[in-house]
């Protein structure tokens, strides 16, 4: 299962968004796994199936203009500021992994 904002679903269906940074402690996703993807932690209801395509990790201030875009259509300057309303705060050297995934 990978959880996402409600304002994230429309780009992954309509397949702009194929990129997701998390900050996990250990790596969650392995490439060619199928996860649901959610915007509610603990509901049944899902609204797509991923198919990992990629997973690394690499500093979250390492993001490219191609990443960013990857992420839903976002200049890295937006992704940072969408990463803050998220997350709470931008760190450029905090290790992240860098998921990539299309919907099945």
């Amino acid at each position: 299962m990978l959880l996402f904002k409600p304002e994230h679903v429309e780009p992954i269906l309509t397949g702009k968004k194929t990129q997701t940074r998390r900050i996990w402690k250990k790596q969650r996703a392995k490439v060619g796994s199928i996860h649901l993807a959610k915007t509610k932690m603990l509901s049944k209801e899902y609204f797509a199936k991923l198919k990992i395509l990629d997973v690394r990790q690499e500093r979250l201030g390492d993001i490219t203009e191609a990443d960013a875009q990857a992420e839903g259509g976002y200049t890295v300057d937006t992704f940072q500021q969408v990463w803050i309303l998220i997350n709470g705060s931008w760190d450029a050297d905090i290790m992240v992994y860098v998921v990539t995934f299309e919907k099945c």
